[in-house]
């Protein structure tokens, strides 16, 4: 059966836009690696997060809000198509910021933002709010805090869930996935493209490469952008407690079983997906200072994963020109933006409009003189 489309990497980002072609019709085969690859969404704190993000390039945060905005109905219908609950609340989210000076960078950055993007300005909501003011969010909250960022759009989910719900739902709309099937080269072959595995040759009419850290060493030879490194996150995660009602941060959750979630750390360690103790007491200090009731919680698992970073922190998102029909999809928001990348991306890589419509998100913007 002839394939539309060829996407290497069978992460949260390759399923989801193989799941939004799948809804489209479109006839598609993924190349995952296996179980022990250097996956993101092992890495990350689950969140679908607007706070953060666009700082720099407006149109990112553009993206960001209409991901959480689409989000509810897009865990609605891959809990429908498969049952799989992905966990998913929207009740909004806190940043939280250690002292004053945090404070005022973090609000001059959000104002910066809006003033830069009208959009953003009329859509994107937030306030500060000082220690006092966070507890009914965050109860128990540390005397220490100075206070943090509210928003009304910032959610999160279980990213496993949301990979293997992706999973269930593409294979439910024909994709065919082959596990354990590497891709060491891709090429142009005739009208179509070829990647080569351990597990033999696959072709198709168009290719996507979503291959995270191995767009570093795929890319180039479609003439993409091979840009981008690894940023190594530790995480660690408590015993579970009993619930409390409180909003997600980045820096510390609860999880829906009730452990807590203690992460947002970012070191060059290149592919060193490894734990230290030097981070898991510094993310244990974090984490009692921000909820001093965890100084009594046992810590039952410690992991390392390694996040896919471009130069800038910002999505990659493009089209070949020297080989028509080769696509790079690449970014570290891989949960906040799954919903963006199941709809209109890959719309937009469907009627092969991607360049059109997102050019700010192109690889050319790193190909700048020193």
């Amino acid at each position: 059966m002839a394939q539309d489309f060829l996407i290497v990497g069978g992460g949260v980002v390759g399923m989801a836009v193989a799941y939004g072609l799948a809804q489209a019709g479109q006839k598609v085969t993924v190349l995952d690696e296996r179980d022990d690859a250097l996956r993101a969404s092992r890495g990350n704190a689950g969140l679908t997060w607007v706070q953060g993000k666009g700082l720099g390039m407006p149109r990112y945060a553009e993206l960001s809000l209409d991901a959480v905005t689409a989000w509810p109905a897009f865990a609605d219908e891959l809990q429908s198509l498969t049952g799989i609950d992905v966990q998913h609340e929207q009740r909004g989210g806190i940043d939280i910021c250690f002292d004053a000076d945090e404070a005022a960078a973090r609000q001059a950055e959000y104002r910066a933002l809006q003033q830069a993007s009208p959009r953003i300005a009329r859509g994107f909501h937030w306030r500060y709010l000082d220690r006092d003011a966070l507890l009914p969010y965050l109860p128990g909250l540390g005397d220490n805090i100075h206070g943090g960022t509210w928003s009304p759009h910032d959610g999160h989910c279980n990213p496993l869930y949301l990979l293997r719900a992706l999973y269930a739902a593409s294979l439910e709309r024909g994709v065919i996935v082959h596990p354990a099937s590497p891709a060491s080269r891709v090429a142009r072959d005739g009208g179509g493209f070829v990647a080569t595995t351990p597990r033999g040759d696959f072709r198709a009419e168009r290719l996507i490469l979503a291959a995270g850290l191995g767009a570093s060493a795929l890319a180039p030879m479609l003439g993409l952008s091979g840009a981008v490194r690894p940023v190594r996150g530790q995480v660690v995660v408590t015993e579970r407690l009993p619930r409390i009602a409180q909003l997600p941060t980045p820096q510390i959750r609860q999880t829906a079983s009730g452990g807590y979630l203690i992460g947002d750390t970012q070191e060059d360690a290149g592919f060193d997906k490894g734990t230290t103790l030097t981070m898991i007491q510094a993310l244990a200090a974090k984490a009692t200072r921000i909820f001093p009731r965890l100084a009594q919680a046992r810590l039952v698992r410690a992991w390392g994963a390694l996040r896919v970073m471009t130069p800038d922190g910002n999505p990659l998102y493009e089209s070949s020109e020297a080989c028509p029909g080769a696509y790079n999809i690449n970014c570290h928001s891989g949960i906040t933006l799954a919903a963006f990348h199941a709809g209109d991306l890959s719309r937009a890589i469907l009627d092969d409009r991607l360049a059109r419509d997102y050019p700010q998100f192109s690889g050319e913007r790193f190909d700048v003189p020193a």
